[in-house]
Formats: C-alpha cells, sequence, structure tokens
C-alpha cells in the first residue's frame, strides 16, 4: 500500500525513521474498482461535509462524440492501461478502453470517486 504522508527516505537516500503513526485523517481506503454489472452506488463520508459517492458496478457510459452526448451501455472491458489484471475482471477505471453499443470509448472519469463513468470514444485503428 502508497504510503501517505511524510517521504521514508532523506533526499540523500538515507531511510527517516517513523517519530509517530499515521493519524486518521492520513489512512487511505481501498480502492472500489468499479465492475461491469448492474448499477451499485456506494456512499462515503469525505472531509468536511462533503460525500463521495462510488460506483462499485455500473452498466452505462455517457459518451461523448464530438459535440453530442449518448448515453451507452458498457458490455466489457476491451484495455486497461493502470493494470493488465483489471480486462480480465472487467475493472473500470481512468483511462481504461470499454467496448460500449456505439463503439469503443475511453472513459474519461474516475468511477471510484464520483459514482459515474464518461467517455469519448476512440478510433479503432
Amino acid at each position: 500500500m502508497k504510503d501517505q504522508g511524510r517521504s521514508k527516505r532523506k533526499r540523500t537516500g538515507g531511510r527517516l525513521k517513523p517519530f509517530r503513526n499515521k493519524k486518521r485523517y492520513q489512512l487511505g481506503r481501498e480502492p472500489a474498482e468499479t465492475t461491469v454489472g448492474e448499477p451499485r452506488m456506494q456512499v462515503i463520508d469525505s472531509r468536511g461535509t462533503e460525500t463521495k459517492t462510488r460506483a462499485l458496478s455500473t452498466n452505462v457510459a455517457q459518451v461523448a462524440d464530438g459535440g453530442e452526448t449518448k448515453q451507452a451501455t458498457i458490455e466489457n472491458v476491451v484495455d486497461n492501461p493502470a493494470n493488465i489484471n483489471y480486462i480480465r475482471r472487467n475493472i473500470i477505471t481512468k483511462g481504461a478502453i470499454i467496448d460500449t453499443d456505439l463503439g469503443k470509448a475511453r472513459v474519461t472519469s474516475r468511477p471510484g470517486q464520483n459514482g459515474q463513468v464518461n467517455a469519448v470514444l476512440v478510433d479503432d485503428e
């Protein structure tokens, strides 16, 4: 897991000893790992009075094609540069290439952070 907070190394490369444990606000959460399936959302508390809606699974995407945006059905994940194992597990992240009923599209939103999938159509080469 990534360390959130101060680096464990000095700029010379030497090791820094931790002077205390992490505070609660420094702890991260597990990733949502949005999958393709029936839409399931989770509302979690965020910093301050805000909340975040996480998409645990979804099968709809707002796909932009030039100047117009249409709602499309997600069929599966074709490519995911974040992690090659996400392709066969059908996990949607930002940058993933998804197969929709309108064609292939690249995800531009972060479904685990804002609860929806926005994408733009990509040309098939």
